[in-house]
């Protein structure tokens, strides 16, 4: 039986959307981002000899031909999206000064796109520091801005 570390990611309703694991070590070289039914959306690879980046891959990188990545995310948080065309889009991944949120998710105008908050009860009581609530804008890709928080927390090494 393999052993690793994840975690699962559920809708409003509290259906499953996503799975995260690495199938060895709290701090992986090897992430991945799974859906409900276990297919790889990305697979996150950190190489030491990269100063701390973390490559993402579309898909299942042992599954894939030596392609691209189609982003990188820098020590600081910055974030190097490749399109099919060779541009780059930029992103930044910003730990929130204030309390109501633990990170945001930033485009390259200064615009929010996603932002993660601890998850509160009807009531108001904060919930676990491991459970979440991301808020994304209706026309960002859900699974890109999940394999962003996937990196996040592994940066942060909460993952």
């Amino acid at each position: 039986m393999a052993k690793g570390n994840g975690c699962t990611v559920f809708n409003e309703k509290g259906e499953i959307v996503y799975r995260i694991d690495d199938y060895d070590d709290k701090g992986s070289s090897e992430v991945y981002l799974m859906d409900l039914r276990g297919k790889v959306l990305f697979t996150i690879l950190r190489r030491l000899w990269l100063f701390g980046r973390r490559k993402v891959y579309k898909g299942d990188y042992s599954k894939l031909n030596k392609e691209k990545p189609k982003f990188q995310v820098t020590k600081r948080g910055r974030v190097i999206l490749r399109s099919e065309n060779a541009e780059a889009t930029c992103y930044k991944l910003k730990a929130s000064a204030g309390k109501s949120a633990l990170f945001k998710i930033i485009d390259s105008r200064g615009g929010i796109v996603a932002e993660a908050r601890r998850k509160q009860s009807p009531s108001g009581v904060l919930l676990g520091d491991d459970v979440l609530t991301l808020i994304v804008e209706p026309y960002v890709d859900h699974s890109f801005v999940m394999a962003l928080a996937t990196v996040y927390g592994l940066m942060l090494r909460k993952l």
